[in-house]
């Protein structure tokens, strides 16, 4: 009888001593765990969503999309500076950066012009370099031709800039308009739709889901 007793207010000890020890335990955990989202938000991958058209047909309005910052290198927040390259953001890339009329807004448009390119477009067709840019995914929908936007150039890229466009020309403010992109206001490389969301139907769009962005 003695043993049993003592084994039961043991077990009651057991019981009741780790309680302060437990909620220390689970708040170590949630710390734990901000600290590991914020990593991975600051230095690997962040999640946008698409507000506008600008990018269509590649990105519908109400998709979600995954963009790696970890592509270009590792960046101190806040000061944009570089700590460890890897490489710079390439024609055709899909980058998120900072816009530079408002550097609190982020834009997402494709690169078209890195430094050194001679970006040119008459009557809507985009030259880089004397060459004429067959694009697959360059998307119009307007036929009339306007000054500024359908007719421009020619310009070169400087150093530590980049030229971008939206995939869908006629209705997308770029560099057409507000000028380059600088090296260090880039973000990171859009890779993925990780969810859509017709706001005109009120459903998912099943088929974007998982949609690896070219």
């Amino acid at each position: 009888m003695w043993t049993d007793l003592k084994s039961e207010n043991s077990k009651k000890n057991d019981d009741s001593t780790p309680k302060s020890s437990r909620w220390r335990e689970n708040l170590e955990a949630i710390l734990v765990a901000v600290l590991i989202a914020l990593f991975i938000r600051t230095f690997v991958v962040q999640a946008f969503k698409i507000p506008s058209g600008s990018m269509k047909q590649t990105l519908q309005v109400g998709d979600h999309i995954l963009v790696n910052k970890f592509t270009y290198g590792i960046k101190i927040p806040y000061w944009q500076t570089t700590i460890i390259p890897f490489k710079n953001p390439r024609k055709g890339d899909i980058i998120v950066f900072k816009y530079p009329k408002d550097p609190d807004k982020a834009f997402i448009k494709r690169v078209v012009g890195v430094a050194g390119d001679v970006i040119k477009i008459r009557e809507k067709k985009l030259y880089i370099n004397g060459k004429l840019a067959n694009h697959d995914f360059a998307f119009h929908s307007k036929s009339n031709i306007e000054p500024g936007r359908d007719n421009f150039g020619p310009i070169t890229v400087p150093e530590n800039s980049l030229f971008v466009m939206g995939d869908n020309r006629d209705e997308s403010h770029d560099s057409r308009f507000w000028g380059f992109v600088d090296l260090k206001a880039v973000n990171g490389k859009a890779f993925i739709i990780y969810w859509s969301w017709d706001r005109d139907k009120l459903g998912p769009r099943w088929s974007r889901l998982g949609r690896i962005l070219k």
